[in-house]
Formats: structure tokens, sequence, C-alpha cells
């Protein structure tokens, strides 16, 4: 089947009994797992495959993120595309964003940034980041004035992964949205009926007119015109969206539309979902603070919530563990080891001690505690340093002469 073909196929969220995945909900029926097979199927995107990674690391000369070594970003539209061009000697730049909803941030969060930021410091291009204050507004029932004020609050914990200044701009669409960005969401929305955008988010009649208005604002920071102060007279730019999957929707739609209006359809490279304490039914919940591990959390909370929270694989008694070993499939510290520790050996041991029953669930737990007390020990202490003016400066509309550097 052509390409284009698999993209017109379905133009709807995965939304049917056994799981909900649009860019608001993500949710299993009765207790089970996201199926990523069947997001891949129905959203028409490819998985990534080894071949792609081993290809990042000879383009880039480094070894390749863990969230790419473990497979956490696993699909993708177009990456190889980037890739030849990149080869070629072509730059692109890389868009990803934020719903600031919340005051602080979640780890779940934080994996795009985290990989945005390995990026940005592999291929050395630039970066922009929309902070959809907006949205939120409209879709949490926000006041304008409390959706800004989160927005520089999620700011700082962005900033603090690590970004080069020299090479972001960060922008709220509050402040903004105008000018040439409000001439390419003008463009955008002519060519999108009502009829598909309500295929392919899912609106009812009781949705207000706001969100339905909203899509373009996604769709176009992966058009370059849409930064002027950035890339004038480099429309024909690459962009790379890295997200979780459930933001596809948005980009589905940009990729549809992007070559009649003259523009490279954005690439994407797309990640699972950090799961919930309680499990994989779905993904961390700003609304439940005991499903997450914030950025601003304690010692003490990290070592309570993963004691008390996190489902375990390991058998109802030791005399069982030691027979049976662990259901590692199941179990959330291995998977969230999977995400953060670095050191590939001491989880390959820990894997196979613990789904052999040689290693106790406490003892995992024990080092998850360790690794995600040192992560957010460590972010706690770069948010510190970010100061008001620090989110003035990555928030100027400024030109960034050295972003291809």
């Amino acid at each position: 089947m052509e390409k284009a073909e698999v993209e017109r196929k379905v133009e709807e969220s995965v939304e049917e009994d056994d799981q909900v995945v649009n860019p608001w909900q993500v949710s299993a029926k009765d207790g089970g797992k996201i199926d990523y097979d069947k997001l891949i199927d129905k959203f028409g995107c490819q998985r990534l495959q080894q071949s792609l990674v081993d290809r990042v690391q000879r383009l880039t000369s480094r070894p390749p993120h863990v969230f790419l070594r473990r497979g956490v970003f696993f699909a993708h539209r177009d990456f190889e595309e980037i890739l030849n061009a990149y080869e070629r000697g072509e730059k692109f730049y890389l868009y990803t964003g934020r719903g600031p909803s919340s005051e602080a941030l979640h780890l779940g969060h934080l994996v795009p940034f985290m990989f945005t930021k390995y990026l940005q410091d592999a291929f050395k291009v630039p970066l922009v980041i929309q902070l959809t204050d907006d949205e939120k507004c409209m879709w949490k029932n926000l006041s304008v004035e409390e959706s800004q004020r989160l927005a520089r609050e999620n700011a700082k914990d962005i900033i603090a992964c690590g970004f080069d200044i020299s090479k972001t701009f960060i922008f709220s669409d509050f402040d903004y949205v105008g000018g040439a960005f409000y001439k390419n969401m003008v463009k955008v929305a002519k060519c999108v009926t009502y009829n598909k955008v309500v295929g392919i988010f899912g609106f009812t009649g009781e949705d207000h007119i706001g969100k339905v208005s909203f899509p373009p604002v996604q769709a176009v920071p992966s058009f370059p015109s849409s930064f002027p102060h950035l890339f004038s007279g480099k429309d024909d730019l690459r962009c790379l969206i890295p997200c979780a999957i459930d933001q596809d929707p948005y980009f589905r739609m940009t990729r549809d539309v992007a070559p009649r209006l003259g523009y490279h359809k954005p690439a994407l490279i797309e990640s699972s979902f950090f799961p919930a304490l309680q499990g994989e039914t779905g993904k961390m919940s700003a609304s439940d603070p005991n499903s997450a591990i914030y950025v601003t959390d304690s010692a003490k909370d990290i070592k309570n919530k993963i004691n008390k929270y996190a489902f375990s694989g390991g058998q109802d008694s030791i005399e069982k563990h030691r027979l049976y070993g662990a259901n590692l499939e199941v179990d959330i510290p291995i998977k969230y080891l999977n995400f953060f520790l670095d050191d590939d050996a001491e989880l390959e041991h820990i894997t196979k001690e613990y789904g052999a029953g040689r290693m106790l669930t406490g003892e995992v737990k024990q080092r998850l505690i360790q690794v995600l007390t040192e992560m957010v020990e460590r972010h706690r202490r770069a948010r510190a340093a970010v100061t008001d003016e620090m989110v003035d400066a990555f928030m100027a509309v400024r030109p960034l002469p050295n972003m291809f550097d």
C-alpha cells in the first residue's frame, strides 16, 4: 500500500472498546495494556527499526540515547527521510511542546524533553518549543491568566533539561500567535473540513468551537515560515517532531495539508507512554498525584510512592517468588528502570535475576528509588538555577545566529 494511501486510510483517533488513545485521553479497558502494534496499524505510522537507530549513531558519532536503544521511541513518520536529508548536508529543525495544565511536571512529561535535548545536541540543530496555554485554557477550563502562569512555570522545568539557548526558542501561544504564524493557521484551517476534523479528533456537538479551531495552532510550528525571525528564506527546511504517539492525530492532519501549502510533511519520532505507578492501562495522570513521580517530590515522597503504589510482578510469597520468578511484563519498577537506568549491563542483570526469582521485589524497588531520587534531585537543582530572566531570554523573539553551528 502506498504511504499516502496509508495516511488516508484512517482519519480518526483509536477509540475502540479495548482502548482509547487521543491527544486528551489514553486508557485501556479492564486493566489491559495499550496495544502499540494496533496503534501503528490504525495511525498508519511505521515501527522504528534497529537499522535507523544504528544509522543515527553513525551520522552523529555518539551512542544512541537510552530511549532509542530500548525502544521507548518506537514509531515514526519519515524519520528515514530526515536522516537522508541530513546525510546530504541538509539541516532540519526540531519542534516539540507542552500543554501547561499543572504546576509541576511528572517524569512522563520529562521524557520527550530529555530525548529532544539529545537530538538537539547530536544533530546540532535549532528547536522550537510550543507552550499551548490556549489549549489548556479551553480544555481544562483554566483562566487565561492561570494558563499563562503555568506556561512560565513549566518553561522553567523545560529549560532545566539543559537546552542550548543559542539554538532554542520557547513560545507561548497567547504571546506569539499572530503575523506569519496566524497566516499559516488560516491557510491550514481552509484546507481542513469540519467533517475531517471531527473524524480525526472525535469532536462532538457538545464541544465548543474553540476546540474545533485549535488543531491549526499545533500544526503550523511544523512550517518554518511560522518563525520568520528564525527561518526567513528557509521555507524548504524540514521539521522533525519528537512526541508521544497520542499527539499523532494533530500531525496526521498536518501532513495531509503541508504539500498543498508548499511545505515538506513534518517527520515524527514517537514514544510509548510512561506508565502510571499502578500499571500500564494508561499514562501518568496529573490529576492523580499517586499515579506519578513529580519533579517536586522529595526523597521521602519517592520512596513512599514506589514502595506503596508501584505495581509489582513479583509473587505473593518469597517461596513462590523463588520458585516462579517475577512477571516482568507487568512489573512497573522494571519498566521504570528501562526508562531511566542508563547502565545496560546492570539493567540486564536485574532483569535476569528478578525474572528468575533470585532478586526480590523489594531489592528492585530499592534500586529504582535510588535512580529516581538522584534524577529528581539533579532536576530540582537545575530548575532552582532557572530565573525569570532566563525564561524571558528563551522566550524572546530574536534571531539565533549560531543555530546550525
